[in-house]
């Protein structure tokens, strides 16, 4: 078994201003995202030595997967820098010199980014009809008109009508749907063609928000997510070099890779006999001689004092001063109750059940030849019979009809001629439940049928996203639910135990990861900040326990 032991005591000071008085701080660090990642950077640099880094899956990255295709490289999970002006991932990215292969026209300005600004959008119907380009400009006018509409309930404190639910969706649809009809100039077709149009657009929304549908997504708060300013960018070699240039300071033995955590147990005290007892008897149990590629053993296993220790799925206990736990929203939604012992205070639980989070899925297909004109960047699937639908729900095998479209990799040069597809919800879980063949044959038949081209051959390879089924992921990014607010993010990001438990050590558990940054979830940035944030907490508690020693006064 691989012991992931926290390296020994030391009597070196956690900061450079230091407590020399006193022991380094055990900070274990749950997960190796970019929250994860951006946190231990902070520490380390801040002078903390005796850090470890728990990471269940085999890799580094989170819900950053790169994957290499040829020469290109193909982004399974986070894609786009969202923005430019202060946002840390992008100055990452251009001071590492990795933008600059990014082409003009994978710097696209816009609200939905696809691969590429250049060419154009093509809206095929289940009829195999392609729709006007002009009428297309029309309802995407329309369209924005709307979505501008849903950002001012929170930006401007617009009360909410009872009629729309709260819901974006129905706001949405009852606002697009009432314009469309009270328009004279459209003849009864291309309103039914507007109509349809609605339901795929609000398709696409659910994927750009990763919401099951758009009807879950709070209209009251829709309006606090925040965007940077600037354009959104691909990065050519990879998103995976962001991940890199996190941690190419943090020392290999810090990293401990394929050790998920079962149970953090915090807040302990001398009452906890028993379970120190099975501490005792698990770590006598383990082999500390075999190769260990993460964490030295340590030799002093039961040195009191921790008030918390991390039980591993390998059955290693771990001390620790303080955690900070960066798992997804997702794996907290599923495990929490048997994750932290004792159990998470109840107004955190109702901030985790509050919060949304759902599975957008990618669907990559490499063709020997594009069937695609050379400015056609997107094929959008528009389904004529969904114009009166109020939801956009299917049952297993009519999974499919959730794909909302499939974009063209620009450049070819660097891509070949590759779709990429996307599908979000339960009908995304339904697609990983499908084998390669399945998903291979359906999406050929779509791009048929939509297109009216029964010639398009079988792609040449298929590869898919899983971020739903993944267990240490359990979906793609957070959202804000009807019902939930801001306040539930920092409700989730506040420190364990609370404030007003005087007696108990400060910051034991501490919260990271896009779901915690009020305004800038479901980003990369996002993930990134919140990782800081709770590292530099730390940090500053004890410069503040620093002053505070320094300027005693002598008795």
């Amino acid at each position: 078994m691989q012991s992931c032991e926290i390296s020994s005591d030391s009597t070196d000071d956690p900061l450079s201003s230091g407590l020399r008085s006193h022991r380094q701080p055990r900070i274990v660090v749950i997960g190796a995202g970019l929250a994860g990642l951006a946190a231990t950077k902070v520490l380390l640099k801040n002078g903390f030595t005796d850090v470890t880094v728990l990471e269940a899956s085999d890799h580094i990255g989170g819900r950053v997967q790169s994957v290499q295709h040829g020469a290109a490289t193909l982004e399974l999970g986070a894609t786009w820098i969202h923005g430019a002006n202060g946002n840390p991932v992008y100055h990452l990215a251009e001071d590492n010199g990795l933008l600059e292969h990014t082409t003009d026209g994978e710097r696209s300005v816009g609200r939905i980014s696809l691969y590429t600004k250049n060419g154009v959008a093509h809206y095929q119907t289940n009829v195999g009809k392609r729709i006007p380009k002009d009428l297309v400009e029309e309802f995407s006018d329309l369209y924005n008109e709307v979505y501008e509409l849903t950002q001012e309930f929170f930006q401007n404190g617009k009360p909410v009508c009872a009629e729309s639910q709260n819901s974006v969706g129905v706001f949405t649809r009852d606002v697009v749907r009432k314009r469309i009809m009270l328009d004279p100039d459209d003849s009864e077709s291309i309103k039914k063609l507007k109509l349809s149009m609605l339901q795929q657009y609000l398709k696409v929304e659910s994927c750009e928000s990763s919401s099951p549908s758009m009807d879950e997504v709070s209209l009251s708060e829709f309006g606090e997510w925040t965007e940077i300013p600037g354009a959104h960018y691909v990065i050519p070699e990879g998103f995976m070099k962001i991940v890199q240039l996190l941690a190419q300071d943090i020392p290999t033995p810090t990293i401990c890779l394929s050790k998920p955590v079962r149970r953090i147990h915090w807040n302990y005290s001398a009452q906890h006999q028993e379970v120190i007892a099975k501490i005792s008897d698990t770590n006598q149990d383990n082999n500390h001689n075999d190769n260990n590629h993460c964490c030295q053993p340590h030799k002093d296993r039961l040195i009191l004092g921790h008030p918390i220790y991390v039980e591993c799925e390998d059955e290693e206990w771990i001390k620790a001063d303080h955690v900070i736990v960066t798992t997804s929203l997702g794996v907290l939604k599923q495990n929490h109750e048997a994750m932290f012992s004792p159990s998470l205070p109840e107004d955190k639980v109702l901030a985790i059940e509050k919060l949304g989070i759902s599975t957008t899925d990618k669907i990559f297909l490499e063709f020997e030849e594009p069937f695609w004109s050379p400015e056609c960047n997107s094929i959008q699937f528009v389904w004529e019979d969904e114009a009166q639908l109020e939801q956009l729900a299917y049952p297993e095998e009519l999974w499919y009809k959730k794909i909302c479209s499939f974009d063209v990799l620009y450049p070819p040069e660097r891509y070949g001629h590759m779709l990429s597809g996307w599908i979000c919800g339960q009908e995304a879980l339904y697609m990983e439940r499908c084998d390669d063949e399945t998903v291979a044959e359906t999406c050929t038949d779509l791009l048929r049928r939509f297109t009216g081209n029964p010639d398009i051959p079988k792609p040449r390879r298929v590869l898919r996203s899983s971020w739903g089924s993944n267990p240490y992921i359990r979906g793609s990014y957070s959202f804000t639910r009807v019902g939930s607010s801001g306040a539930d993010c920092e409700r989730l990001a506040m420190p364990l135990p609370y404030a007003n438990s005087t007696k108990a050590p400060p910051l034991q558990v501490l919260f990271a990861g896009e779901a915690t940054h009020r305004k800038y979830y479901s980003t990369t940035h996002g993930a990134l900040l919140s990782g800081q944030r709770e590292a530099t907490r730390l940090a500053e508690m004890y410069q503040d326990l620093h002053r505070a020693e320094t300027t005693k006064p002598n008795i």
